[in-house]
């Protein structure tokens, strides 16, 4: 049986694979959980790469979607996937360790209630990353009424429960702004744990590169979080 599902969407990222999945063979000693790795439409090696992982690892599962239209919709689509009681989503980037999503899970076992969001809280970031998200942090929290820090922040866990009652999930990197957010406005207790960032060993990030890749997504952030405001006035 199934208890826990994690879910890591990728795109472009044949070079980290094997490490991550070498990492996630030492840590994933358990057979109540899964790994779901999402080809979210790559156009590298990633497909070929993880056909020949799954002949080594086979606590992998792999799901690919044909033509990325954003990431949450690859991480969408492996929770839709899912047969874990409980969900959970990190990065193939490799900046996080994979055993945080176990150390993310085990709280759940100190906790009477299903009704709990687990979120990891970034330590060792560049002190411009951290301004970048302490200002968004800040508009999030005073737009939308609910204290939101460290919004993009990796694992995140909780209840199936919790997702099946969600609708209009973005499929855009707003997507972790609406779980967030929505874990806020059912009253589902936030349990925050350290989780130390490093830099990416390989590529870089399809966002986060430049100046103006930076404010594009800031506009598209902006927008979506007044939209957010609204549908649920």
């Amino acid at each position: 049986m199934i208890n826990l599902s994690i879910v890591i969407p990728c795109y472009n990222e044949s070079k980290s694979l094997p490490i991550l999945l070498k990492n996630f063979s030492q840590k994933l000693n358990r057979r109540d959980i899964e790994l779901i790795v999402v080809n979210n439409g790559s156009t590298d090696s990633t497909k070929s790469t993880l056909f020949n992982l799954k002949k080594k690892y086979n606590f992998l599962k792999i799901i690919y979607v044909k033509k990325n239209i954003g990431y949450g919709n690859g991480i969408l689509a492996g929770l839709k996937k899912s047969k874990g009681n409980f969900m959970a989503w990190t990065h193939a980037d490799l900046q996080t360790d994979p055993y945080d999503v176990i150390k993310g899970f085990e709280k759940f076992k100190k906790e009477l209630s299903t009704k709990i969001f687990i979120k990891g809280k970034r330590y060792g970031r560049s002190l411009k990353d951290t301004f970048f998200t302490i200002g968004m942090s800040f508009f999030e929290t005073i737009l939308l009424k609910k204290f939101l820090w460290e919004i993009n922040a990796q694992p995140n866990i909780f209840h199936k429960k919790f997702f099946k009652s969600l609708d209009k999930i973005p499929f855009d990197f707003s997507f972790d702004l609406f779980f967030y957010y929505n874990a806020k406005r059912q009253g589902l207790k936030i349990i925050r744990f350290p989780v130390k960032f490093q830099k990416r060993k390989f590529g870089q990030s399809h966002w986060n590169f430049d100046l103006k890749n930076k404010m594009k997504f800031i506009k598209r952030t902006i927008k979506y979080s007044f939209e957010l405001r609204k549908n649920y006035k």
